[in-house]
């Protein structure tokens, strides 16, 4: 009986193949940390070679479990981190590593762009922002700096692109992923509009044709079955990004109850519901990414770059000084009995931008040069204050990402590292004024390539149906605004956003301070 459906998602740091039966319940995974490598020009890159390798090896561990999957296993589906650029030869071989989202090389040409005379076109069609790690910004930095990339390559893919390739020796990309660099999110197909704003006509011979994962499938091919232990044959889909992966996994995808849906890992995703094109919602600053799920709804989405990057930092501080007085003490340890010491503290006594990220912000404002700081500093400010500042910034940073996209949906459903925390959740739910829940699920970006793939075989009649059925049994009770902590907020947010917006100048001079000084 073929009642079995894995989802395959190659993350940076780690790649995970994951075993579901037909109610979404997870039965079986197996994962294999990933690597990359920074340089000094501010690059970030991944050897495709061995992310494609890990996934045989992830695939075929899974294989090997007691769940008897040969025999079980009714489809695959794939899904990987975003944005980056994977080139590949005609040959179907790695012309270079892989470009991922990490990477900043870029951030001039994304400046460049986003003040081009094109810019009101390129964001017109396609509703997403430019971000120093998107394909069309890493074309035009290789055109001027490694053009011999771009001659030897035959195909310009994604890092899932690249894995679908290599199971069913199929080009191709999916809708997400097409539009948002260099297509129209209303037709969703490549625009040859934004091609020629960007200057890259010429390059459209490397766009890969655009595949529906939820309507066509792929077949696994005979070499990979034999390596993997999976059945020949196969139906393989090709997934949406991890991001909306994730949101279909985590129940986004809900017609009645139109939610929102924030991701707090280290990085914070925002993300809202919508039914149709004609809701989308363009922001004066053009930031962030549509999205369009299988069918006709969308996904507006909006990232700040460090999330619970900013915990880690404050947390790593507190480490150094223990340690320098022979204290030794985890960050797990130090997260224990925080939440109670950091809803203790009043709110407001200072200010934290969460811009930790040496890549800068990209949402709800796109700034390479932005960079973290505390305001509002005097002397009755204590530890205890700063971390509660640092914890306030990750719903402040919320709120100014919704806001960006209209107005904050009725529902947020909550996933991530940080969910766990019960503070979070109660100054998530006050300063966005809307009710948060989370859901017990560990692994919802395979979980939503899954799903995918149930409609592509006919399980579901579309991801409305699989969400019902996947997400809504897991979803927890919700967590309600606290009305005078709701009220505290709305005076800090404003706060918050003038200091953001007054801060650009000091951001800029202290950009060219470190350009001086290197």
């Amino acid at each position: 009986m073929r009642d079995l459906l894995i989802g395959i998602d190659a993350g940076t740091s780690v790649i995970k193949a994951v075993a579901f039966d037909l109610s979404g319940r997870e039965l079986a995974s197996a994962s294999r940390r990933n690597q990359y490598k920074t340089l000094p020009n501010g690059g970030v890159e991944q050897d495709m070679r061995r992310t494609w390798n890990d996934t045989v090896a992830v695939l075929k561990e899974l294989v090997e479990s007691e769940l008897n999957i040969s025999s079980r296993a009714l489809a695959l589906a794939v899904t990987g981190q975003g944005d980056g650029s994977w080139l590949v030869d005609a040959d179907g071989e790695p012309v270079h590593d892989g470009w991922l989202w990490l990477d900043s090389r870029a951030a001039e040409e994304a400046k460049e762009i986003a003040e081009s005379e094109g810019i009101e076109s390129i964001y017109r069609h396609t509703a997403s922002g430019v971000t120093v790690c998107q394909m069309r910004t890493h074309f035009l930095w290789m055109k001027r700096n490694a053009p011999e990339l771009l001659s030897k390559a035959a195909t310009a893919f994604h890092c899932k692109d690249w894995l679908y390739l290599r199971l069913t020796g199929d080009r191709a990309t999916d809708p997400t992923e097409a539009t948002f660099s260099f297509g129209n999110f209303k037709e969703r197909q490549y625009s040859d509009e934004v091609l020629e704003a960007l200057g890259c006509e010429d390059l459209k011979r490397l766009l890969p044709p655009i595949v529906d994962g939820a309507v066509e499938h792929g077949t696994l091919l005979p070499a990979i079955a034999e390596a993997t232990g999976l059945p020949r044959g196969i139906p393989v889909s090709l997934g949406c990004i991890d991001v909306l992966c994730a949101a279909i996994g985590a129940g986004l995808h809900d017609r009645d109850a139109m939610p929102g849906l924030t991701v707090l890992g280290s990085t914070g995703v925002h993300m809202r519901f919508v039914e149709n094109a004609d809701k989308v919602v363009l922001n004066p600053d053009r930031t962030g990414y549509t999205m369009p799920f299988p069918g006709e709804a969308y996904a507006q989405m909006q990232t700040n770059m460090a999330a619970t990057l900013n915990i880690d930092w404050v947390l790593g501080i507190a480490q150094q000084l223990l340690s320098s007085e022979g204290v030794e003490i985890t960050a797990s340890d130090l997260l224990k009995h925080l939440d109670e010491k950091v809803l203790a503290v009043d709110p407001g006594k200072t200010i934290y931008h969460p811009y930790i990220s040496s890549a800068g912000e990209r949402g709800p404002f796109t700034e390479p040069s932005a960079r973290a700081s505390f305001t509002g500093l005097d002397q009755t400010v204590g530890w205890f204050d700063l971390v509660r500042s640092v914890y306030d910034s990750q719903a402040l940073a919320a709120r100014d990402c919704y806001a960006a996209m209209g107005e904050v949906p009725s529902e947020i459903r909550i996933v991530g590292g940080a969910a766990r925390s019960v503070a979070i959740r109660k100054l998530l739910a006050s300063a966005l004024r809307s009710p948060v829940r989370t859901l017990e699920r560990d692994e919802a970006g395979a979980a939503g390539a899954a799903m995918i793939a149930a409609v592509c075989q006919g399980k579901f009649e579309d991801i409305s149906e699989a969400t019902r059925c996947w997400v809504d049994p897991i979803l927890q009770p919700h967590e309600y605004p606290d009305p005078d902590l709701a009220n505290a907020y709305d005076t800090i947010f404003e706060a918050y956003v003038a200091t953001r917006k007054a801060l650009r100048a000091t951001w800029e001079a202290q950009a060219q301070m470190r350009k001086q000084l290197r």
